[in-house]
């Protein structure tokens, strides 16, 4: 792999890192290259490609990449893997970014519109103790209103509903070399910091289509499965009535004061289950 670039001498912007680990996934990592590249650079994304037969997305430019070979394994032990590479890689980063966001590729870290500031310029103004999170939101399609994807167009002109999930309020920020729990959910030992102008998107569940694919592709009980239950963000996005921004402040307050008994590193919505219309400004993200 590309030796990491040097810390810039502009005082003004900080030298930022993307990291992400993919497999078979082309449609979601095409367009994270596209939205971090647009935000920090493309010769600043460091991708891992989980097998050597993997095809590298067009788009990938000077991005960093490095095919691994691929290994069976049960979830657990592969979502261990998988965040035990991402950890080294970022920890290696450390020595010459000031910043390294690590994410996986169906996933956005964007900043509110309304600071007029881009993702770097508002990283780079901010204080971080260590690690900083957006609020989760995790993008759902509404069956009743919204059509099958059309996955040339930008995901937020055509999606409008979010699930709050603590599962992506993520410490997927840090600026020291910490180790990211599996899924970069957490990272023990230190709290979380929610930001008031980060938002991260999750849109693995942003097309009912393209889930059946997937399902379809690992066998036909998963797809009957699917079918018979449902998705469950879909299911809320689908079903819920949306809440307005408020929410926002609300789950934002919730999550930064109270965590789960069993998982004290994580943050908690106490039970609470809403879904939100997203702010329209945040089409101006281009995701």
């Amino acid at each position: 792999m590309t030796t990491p670039h040097k810390k810039t001498s502009n005082k003004s912007l900080k030298k930022i890192a993307a990291i992400t680990m993919a497999r078979n996934d082309d449609f979601f990592l095409t367009r994270w290259i596209k939205y971090y590249g647009d935000e920090i650079g493309t010769e600043n994304l460091y991708i891992y490609l989980d097998g050597t037969d993997q095809k590298i997305p067009k788009n990938a430019g000077t991005a960093h990449i490095t095919k691994l070979p691929h290994n069976d394994m049960s979830r657990a032990a592969g979502d261990k893997y998988r965040i035990g590479k991402m950890n080294e890689l970022a920890h290696d980063l450390l020595k010459t970014y000031d910043i390294v966001i690590g994410c996986d590729c169906d996933e956005f870290l964007i900043v509110d519109p309304n600071t007029g500031k881009s993702l770097s310029e508002y990283l780079s103004d901010i204080k971080i103790k260590n690690t900083v999170s957006g609020l989760g939101l995790d993008v759902g399609q509404n069956m009743k209103c919204e059509k099958t994807l059309n996955t040339r167009a930008p995901l937020l002109t055509q999606r409008e509903y979010a699930l709050l999930s603590t599962r992506y309020t993520k410490p997927v920020v840090k600026n020291a070399p910490l180790n990211w729990g599996s899924g970069f959910h957490s990272i023990s030992g230190h709290n979380f910091h929610i930001d008031k102008n980060l938002y991260l998107l999750h849109f693995g569940a942003v097309d009912m289509q393209m889930l059946e694919h997937k399902a379809a592709a690992r066998g036909t009980d998963w797809l009957n499965h699917l079918r018979r239950r449902g998705n469950g963000t879909i299911n809320a996005t689908t079903n819920m009535a949306p809440r307005g921004e408020k929410w926002l402040k609300i789950a934002r307050f919730i999550q930064t004061f109270t965590r789960p008994i069993y998982a004290m590193d994580k943050p908690s919505m106490m039970g609470i289950k809403r879904v939100v219309k997203i702010p329209s400004r945040f089409k101006k993200s281009n995701v």
